[in-house]
């Protein structure tokens, strides 16, 4: 007798459930609409509304979602905003500072006692710099003594 692999068997017992339509919500499988509005997204613990934005919406539950690049979108105009507010350097104002004197991601990042990967992160803009890091940065670029200092009292 030979025997046929659970997974290639295709009986009435082994049938799959109806695949889920692209735009049905997730929470209540309303079909979803798109629409253009304002999201929020939180950086560095404060949040920022972003309008402009592209998602579908649930007409039942209000869920919302995005895809790839109505993701990208949110999360590059968040950071952008974030920064405007607060008058931050930008990702590639950060690297000329850390290129102008010689320094790598990692050897910034120590001499910040920073985890390895967050210059990287800022300069990529993946992740925004908190004010205080603003301001170290820029005495990094505007006092000499600084980095001298840093390097002195480095982890």
């Amino acid at each position: 007798m030979v025997r046929t692999p659970r997974a290639a068997y295709t009986g009435p017992e082994r049938r799959m459930a109806p695949r889920p339509l692209d735009n049905a919500c997730t929470t209540c499988g309303t079909l979803m609409h798109p629409h253009r509005g304002s999201l929020t997204l939180p950086v560095n613990g404060e949040v920022i509304r972003v309008p402009g934005c592209s998602f579908l919406l649930c007409p039942k539950c209000g869920e919302t979602i995005t895809n790839y690049e109505q993701t990208g979108y949110l999360f590059d105009r968040a950071h952008e905003l974030y920064r405007e507010k607060h008058h931050l350097l930008s990702p590639s104002e950060i690297e000329q500072i850390r290129e102008r004197h010689g320094l790598t991601q990692a050897a910034l990042a120590k001499l910040l006692r920073l985890g390895a990967n967050t210059i990287s992160r800022w300069e990529s803009d993946r992740m925004v710099q908190t004010a205080a890091m603003d301001v170290l940065l820029r005495l990094i670029r505007d006092v000499p003594e600084t980095l001298k200092f840093l390097r002195r009292h480095a982890a």
